[in-house]
């Protein structure tokens, strides 16, 4: 079986904005990609209605993820749905269980919603389950043992809750996919009047290219970078591994210790 990177965020469009370019250089390095919003969209706009949007939007995330040949997992709920639950959990422990992937992209823990930090626990848990048979999932799915290591992107603005900029552990060069990157979030078109009107974004293809720039920055040799902090490997595997960082040697950079 091929090497396998899981992309989980919580909304459509999410990868986009933090992932994509981490994902399209695994690519390169053989992985398989694995591309799941937990939500399906379902309040993103002021003016299209529920049942609609939510088609409309799966649509979008659909192509975007067909973009680069990523498998595309279903949402499991509705937005501002996102509890970090029995229910969800099981149903995500046991697309973790079908996918085991090696690389678990996740959102970051200290993000600007609820929805987002409840995505990247439910997500950790589900991986930390993988291997348990005792710990049962909807529909049930055997346990795997499979090593894992899970690392977390930069929050939205790469600002925390308290509007602190986020120093990420390293930086990921991603100029060289930054075209595809940005194609992909051209998919989600309806996202562009909904996050005008929600968080004055006057392009949100602009806004992912200046939040990328300034991950760049701050190692100062990069145009465009995506930001990671690894995770613990306790409870994901028997030892410290960091398979993002050997397969991507030469894209990884540092933040100048100065800034």
């Amino acid at each position: 079986m091929p090497k396998r990177v899981f992309a989980i965020a919580a909304h459509p469009d999410d990868i986009e904005f933090q992932m994509a370019g981490t994902m399209l250089l695994l690519q390169k390095q053989g992985y398989e990609l694995h591309y799941m919003n937990l939500a399906n969209g379902s309040c993103g706009s002021k003016t299209i209605a529920k049942n609609d949007l939510i088609g409309i939007r799966n649509e979008e995330a659909i192509k975007a993820a067909h973009s680069i040949d990523a498998i595309f997992h279903e949402p499991i709920t509705e937005d501002i749905a996102i509890f970090y639950e029995p229910k969800l959990l099981a149903k995500l422990a046991s697309i973790m269980r079908s996918v085991a992937p090696e690389i678990l992209l996740l959102q970051s823990p200290q993000d600007y919603m609820e929805d987002h930090q409840n995505t990247a626990r439910l997500a950790a848990t589900a991986a930390f389950t993988m291997g348990m048979p005792n710990f049962p999932t909807t529909p049930p799915y055997p346990a795997v043992d499979q090593s894992v290591a899970l690392y977390h992107a930069q929050p939205h603005g790469n600002r925390d809750i308290f509007r602190q900029l986020m120093k990420p552990e390293f930086i990921v060069d991603i100029s060289t996919v930054i075209d595809p990157k940005s194609n992909m979030l051209s998919c989600h078109k309806s996202q562009k009047t909904w996050l005008d009107h929600s968080q004055g974004m006057n392009s949100y293809i602009t806004t992912m290219l200046e939040m990328s720039e300034e991950i760049g920055k701050m190692a100062k040799q990069v145009s465009y970078g995506e930001g990671w902090r690894r995770r613990s490997h306790l409870g994901y595997s028997n030892k410290e591994i960091k398979p993002l960082e050997e397969a991507l040697d030469s894209y990884i950079f540092y933040p100048d210790s100065k800034m």
